[in-house]
């Protein structure tokens, strides 16, 4: 069994709840917004979550590669463990597990939604509520899943950014949770020329 080591980078501008649940390596962006009671799991490598994305209550994000997968083992050229980079204006809504390898960028995971570690999810993608996506698949950019039979359709419109909430959450959350306090500036991290 690998022994996960907890590291969190939490950069500016950020609001992670102290109540949320966070294990392994893992960079919160600039913007994101983590909700009490939510769990990041950073188990074959490291998470880097892209700015504003939302990760509301009961939500899991969870990075394990299976043992038949493909990419199971796989390492970075300096001998690390290739990380699961989560695109920017993702929200993931009460309840979602997800589990995929590669997500791209505003895309909403509904309530209750399940995205296994062999889907591929594409930008501007809506997983709909309690739609269950395993097996290997790749859902192509403005994608939308609906229905218990999760039915796929193609978008008219990209999705919009979330900032309207953004502003508002993080103007409401300090009042009634404990936050972790940002720990990384990438200002001050920057080699001195």
């Amino acid at each position: 069994m690998n022994i996960v080591r907890n590291d969190f980078k939490i950069m500016p501008r950020t609001i992670v709840c102290e109540d949320s649940n966070l294990r392994g390596d893992i960079t919160i962006s600039s913007g994101c917004v983590i909700h009490p009671c939510s769990t990041i799991i950073a188990e074959s490598g490291p998470i880097v979550l892209g700015e504003n994305c939302i990760v509301e209550e009961y939500a899991t994000l969870r990075y394990r590669i299976p043992e038949d997968h493909p990419d199971h083992g796989q390492q970075t050229e300096e001998g690390t463990a290739k990380p699961l980079v989560i695109g920017p204006d993702n929200v993931f809504e009460v309840g979602c597990t997800v589990e995929a390898l590669s997500i791209g960028e505003r895309n909403v995971f509904e309530c209750k939604s399940y995205v296994s570690a062999n889907v591929t999810v594409g930008s501007g993608c809506v997983i709909g509520a309690g739609c269950r996506l395993v097996g290997k698949q790749t859902l192509p950019d403005k994608t939308i899943v609906y229905e218990d039979q999760c039915m796929q359709r193609e978008a008219m419109d990209k999705q919009k950014t979330q900032i309207i909430q953004l502003d508002y959450l993080r103007k409401i959350l300090p009042n009634y949770h404990h936050l972790r306090k940002a720990n990384y500036d990438p200002k001050k991290a920057r080699a001195q020329v």
